[in-house]
């Protein structure tokens, strides 16, 4: 037997997955209360005894962690144009497993100053222009950010030309000079910039969040849990060596304060008569809602939605919706425990989180007339042929109605122009073992590959 330790240290609770990685099979699983407040060490000996009950006493050969606690990985970006450079930066953060907080554009104001310095961002990543291009904007807000206090990380990813003199104009604060991520016009190169904020991440974020005690016991590896979950769909979707993946999917994880949507496929136009608008979209795509979740965010979900549309799917009486929300932004630790109304409405905002996170995270299309007949114009990723959905989360993996949940996330006659799977299987992580799996997966992703086949809960589509 080998056994490795996979630490997930979240904003709720620390989750450890032991493995045996010769036997290709999951030992135990436990979780605890994260003790960020006080010292994050104790929640992690809390969910190891409870891990050792199950299992006995193993004896690791390796441990690797990823970690969300206290806000996980903050990050505020600054761009030239908003659907350019601004996107582009957008998407190389969320690729890296950051919670974006601020997007700015153009000329950073005094009062963006002000917000930025409230936000307290891990890492700013600043970019702007394509190489040759403007590099007045770059370094225009290079000198407006060298004015502030407190000092934080700051990447450089933008227009070439500008890149050394904005490393000048910040002497003193910690810079990381990175290719362009759009270094032409309508291209994307993000994954350096991606690898070199899981670095600052490594090196700097683990002792700001109170992990250095923690990471002692780490072989080797930490990373943003979304960065983990990404890692791990990706692996699922595309398989590796003599072990194949599952194909082109989306997964979906629904938390108390916000849904994250990843995808896995090209997404490109597929049919001569359809035009592509905007940038193009990475392989491998995260998104994340922090206005849509389950408990901290749930205000949020009746904002997309509406209450008639929740009263609809619960069916629950509009001022009875009211009530049973209200409670829940008082006592985000509630469930539903048998409660036949509370089961009702988490049901409801599980699927309403699901349909309107999918929504944004998938393209839209749209029908227009030219000189040469009728053309379509996609914006984003066409996921229309996407026949695989993971989904995890409390709201999801604790309830008998997976599936019907899961559903939302499919194509509805009502959004037309959204281009969500039409149809699809679906795939149920019961046991919260994603973010493990995209850990084990750095050093052994056949045997992560393998048991994600094994241990995903498998559910053939159905109408």
């Amino acid at each position: 037997m080998k056994p490795v330790l996979l630490i997930d240290f979240g904003s709720t609770y620390t989750k450890l997955t032991a493995v045996d990685v010769d036997a290709e099979e999951i030992l135990g699983t436990a979780s605890s209360y994260t003790t960020v407040q006080t010292d994050i060490n104790e929640g992690l000996e809390n969910a190891l005894r409870q891990l050792q009950e199950k299992t006995g006493k193993l004896d690791f050969v390796k441990s690797y962690a990823c970690s969300s606690a206290a806000g996980g990985l903050r990050m505020v970006t600054s761009g030239l144009v908003p659907e350019l450079t601004g996107e582009a930066a957008k998407l190389a953060s969320l690729g890296a497993g950051a919670k974006v907080v601020g997007v700015y554009s153009f000329q950073l104001t005094e009062d963006d100053l002000e917000e930025i310095q409230g936000l307290k961002p891990d890492i700013f990543l600043l970019v702007g222009g394509t190489d040759g291009g403007n590099t007045e904007n770059i370094l225009y807000n290079a000198r407006m950010l060298a004015t502030i206090e407190p000092k934080f990380p700051i990447v450089i990813a933008g227009n070439r030309t500008a890149a050394r003199e904005c490393e000048r104009i910040l002497a003193g604060w910690e810079t990381h000079i990175c290719p362009n991520v759009m270094p032409k016009f309508g291209v994307l190169k993000i994954e350096e910039t991606q690898n070199k904020i899981r670095e600052i991440f490594l090196n700097r974020i683990i002792q700001a969040k109170g992990l250095s005690k923690a990471a002692d016991l780490l072989s080797d590896i930490m990373m943003p849990t979304p960065s983990a979950v990404l890692k791990a769909v990706e692996l699922l979707s595309q398989g590796c060596e003599d072990e194949p993946g599952i194909g082109d999917l989306i997964a979906v994880d629904v938390g108390g304060a916000t849904t994250d949507v990843y995808s896995v496929a090209d997404g490109m136009p597929e049919h001569m008569n359809t035009v592509y608008k905007g940038l193009p979209e990475p392989f491998a795509k995260r998104t994340v809602e922090g206005d849509i979740g389950m408990r901290y965010s749930v205000q949020g979900i009746v904002d997309a939605a509406g209450l008639q549309r929740i009263s609809q799917i619960s069916r629950l009486p509009k001022d009875r919706v009211t009530e049973l929300v209200e409670e829940l932004k008082a006592h985000t630790d509630q469930l539903p425990n048998g409660d036949s109304e509370r089961e009702r409405l988490d049901f409801a905002l599980a699927a309403i989180a699901v349909e309107e996170a999918v929504t944004r995270h998938a393209g839209t299309i749209e029908e227009t007339y030219t000189l040469m007949g009728q053309t379509f114009v996609q914006s984003g990723k066409n996921l229309t042929k996407v026949r695989q959905i993971v989904v995890t989360g409390g709201s999801l993996i604790h309830t008998k109605e997976t599936e019907k949940i899961a559903a939302y996330a499919l194509y509805s006659p009502a959004s037309p122009a959204s281009l969500r799977p039409k149809e699809a299987d679906v795939w149920v992580d019961r046991s919260y073992i994603l973010a493990a799996m995209g850990l084990l997966s750095s050093y052994y992703p056949q045997t992560a590959l393998r048991i994600m086949k094994k241990e995903l809960e498998f559910h053939g589509y159905s109408e």
